[in-house]
């Protein structure tokens, strides 16, 4: 785990929770100013808004040695600024890399560039789509030659794309239980997913 905090309260109690589950902290830099955090207001019917507040982890770098992706069998990487340099090291070292561009309505949407065009597995969520999202997924695939494009929709389920065989999947969202709110919904897809497909 690869990460940055500040030098204060959230970061302490972060790598507290992190080393209790068993994950190596030494990664995890003191760099920040403070820790970043957001808070997520959603309403009955599940719709949320999510404010952010970064401090600057957008503007400071992370040094990624060789040791630390060398024995990796996918790098996961968020959509980050910091990841840029990992994404060109981690495609030279021949590594799978799978990222999630979360919200997105336009392939052409120039933040995300890098992770679409870096990454074989790519994960997006279908909240801006307007458009088919059979032919949204083909055009990134298109452009960026992914090898493996999910689309998180909610509680439609999930669509897949796989490259070499050239077929969509859809997958139907499973209700086990009143869902109170979605957040975190797309990184749990991802995750999962992450977790089989490297086993």
């Amino acid at each position: 785990l690869v990460s940055m905090t500040g030098d204060d309260f959230s970061a302490d109690y972060i790598k507290s929770e992190v080393a209790k589950i068993g994950v190596d902290t030494k990664y995890i830099n003191s760099t920040l100013k403070a820790t970043p955090n957001s808070v997520v207001l959603y309403d009955g019917d599940g719709k949320r808004q999510i404010y952010c507040d970064l401090k600057d982890v957008q503007d400071v770098k992370y040094d990624f040695d060789e040791e630390l992706y060398a024995e990796s069998d996918v790098i996961i990487a968020c959509n980050t600024n910091f990841n840029r340099e990992l994404l060109k090291k981690a495609k030279v070292a021949g590594k799978v890399i799978a990222t999630d561009v979360h919200v997105l309505g336009d392939i052409e949407d120039e933040y995300n560039q890098d992770f679409m065009q870096y990454a074989n597995i790519l994960f997006l969520s279908d909240e801006n789509i307007k458009t088919d999202y059979r032919e949204f997924l083909l055009a990134i695939e298109e452009k960026f030659g992914n090898d493996i494009i999910v689309l998180g929709m909610g509680s439609k389920g999930a669509l897949m794309y796989v490259k070499d065989e050239n077929e969509f999947y859809e997958l139907p969202a499973v209700n086990v239980n009143e869902v109170v709110n979605t957040v975190g919904a797309g990184d749990a897809l991802f995750s999962s997913f992450i977790h089989f497909y490297a086993k």
